[in-house]
């Protein structure tokens, strides 16, 4: 089992950036695929991104292809959101998850975080 707390979240202008961090305790952090979903008001939650284990492969929602980026540090049990040029439509509750294989399907992930909100105003 493994437990997982997001940090990062705020309000911030459109155009501007912030970076999301997931902090893992647990069963070793390695074993793990991440994603980060998210999920605005009225939605379902939706995939943004994910990492392999050993960080070798990302794959992105096309919403956030060149403008996001997933990235891990084993030695410190995180994975990373930087995201980057962000618009009004970013605006969600963002949730990372853990998987025992690379997945885009939030169906697939055991484990989530309980989320941290962004807001990007226009």
């Amino acid at each position: 089992q493994v437990q997982l707390v997001e940090s990062g979240g705020g309000l911030v202008q459109a155009g501007g950036s912030l970076r999301l961090s997931c902090a893992a305790s647990g069963r070793t952090f390695n074993y793990y695929a991440m994603g980060w979903f998210r999920q605005a008001p009225g939605k379902e939650r939706e995939f943004v991104a994910a990492i392999s284990r050993s960080g070798g492969s990302t794959h992105y929602a096309d919403s956030v292809k060149g403008r996001f980026t997933i990235s891990r540090d084993n030695a410190k049990n995180t994975v990373y959101l930087q995201m980057d040029s962000l618009k009004p439509e970013d605006t969600a509750v963002y949730y990372c998850a853990a998987d025992s294989s690379l997945s885009f399907d939030r169906a697939s992930y055991d484990y989530w975080g309980q989320g941290t909100q962004v807001t990007v105003s226009s």
